[in-house]
């Protein structure tokens, strides 16, 4: 076990010296996503040593509380690469979407046909969103309903959005099973710490990036891109989440880089109504804004 778990942290040192140091624009797309995709893979690491190393339930039990916040905040980088693949290669991609997978409880292409093909084109129309934040009598939820809402029926709305696009249906459906399969093996191997190391932090990652996005769009009854979502320009926030608070940005052009939506938000801010403005949720508003 010693061996597996030295070499397991050797590999993943050299990761990060490879991704750290690579050459601008060769295997990433875009340099940025240097520092983000080290500190993921990191994170990643770090839930593997705590599962194989934790000598009881209690200790990954603790993890699961103290890793939740930064598990969170992968969650809006994991969105983010479904919008823009964060490496040219395929295969690194899906390499990518399985830890991915298990810090955030969102699978390879489950954004994407849920986020991207859905709730992009619908969000204007709550009869058709996938993330629609009003009732069938088209009353608007409460945070807690709308997240239990949106996380419960997540992946079978994105299956449904999958109909559209059979072919990402099917990747979806294949690296879904894929990332079982290995969660299933870790529950054969100890399943006490594959509860609380993978499993639970993965049902609170989906419950919080469902709440999450109960902010970007609740009570904007509207009919044109510039008035229909919320923008935070919080510092710390956009630090965190990869500049989402640059809402309004986002949606006009879902296929920018994260790290390009601060400069176009600066070429569409007057077109922006002032009162689409506001605070982040807890915790980010405890937090310094400049």
């Amino acid at each position: 076990m010693k061996l597996v778990l030295t070499d397991l942290a050797r590999f993943l040192v050299l990761l990060h010296k490879t991704i750290v140091h690579l050459p601008p624009m060769k295997i990433l797309r875009y340099q940025a996503d240097r520092w983000p995709i080290a500190i993921i893979l990191f994170a990643f690491g770090l839930d593997l040593v705590v599962f194989f190393l934790a000598p009881t339930w209690r200790y990954a039990a603790a993890w699961t509380v103290l890793g939740i916040f930064h598990k969170a905040c992968i969650c809006s980088f994991n969105h983010h690469h479904q919008h823009l693949a964060t490496f040219h290669s395929n295969v690194l991609n899906r390499l990518l979407e399985i830890p991915y997978g298990f810090l955030t409880g969102v699978t390879s292409h489950t954004w994407f046909l849920h986020h991207v093909i859905g709730h992009h084109q619908h969000y204007l129309d709550q009869s058709l969103d996938e993330s629609r934040w009003k009732r069938d009598d088209g009353t608007p939820m409460r945070e807690l309903e709308y997240a239990t809402v949106v996380a419960a029926t997540g992946y079978h709305r994105a299956f449904m959005a999958g109909k559209r696009h059979p072919k990402h249906r099917m990747n979806f459906v294949l690296m879904l099973l894929l990332q079982l399969t290995i969660l299933g093996s870790f529950f054969w191997y100890n399943w006490q710490n594959a509860l609380f190391v993978f499993l639970l932090p993965m049902a609170i990652s989906l419950f919080l990036t469902a709440w999450h996005t109960y902010y970007h769009h609740c009570g904007l009854n509207a009919e044109n891109d510039h008035e229909a979502s919320w923008n935070i320009t919080h510092k710390w926030y956009n630090i965190l989440t990869g500049n989402l608070g640059y809402h309004t940005a986002h949606h006009l052009r879902g296929g920018l880089h994260w790290s390009k939506l601060p400069r176009f938000h600066d070429t569409i801010v007057e077109k922006i109504p002032d009162r689409l403005y506001r605070k982040p949720c807890i915790p980010f508003k405890w937090m310094p804004s400049i």
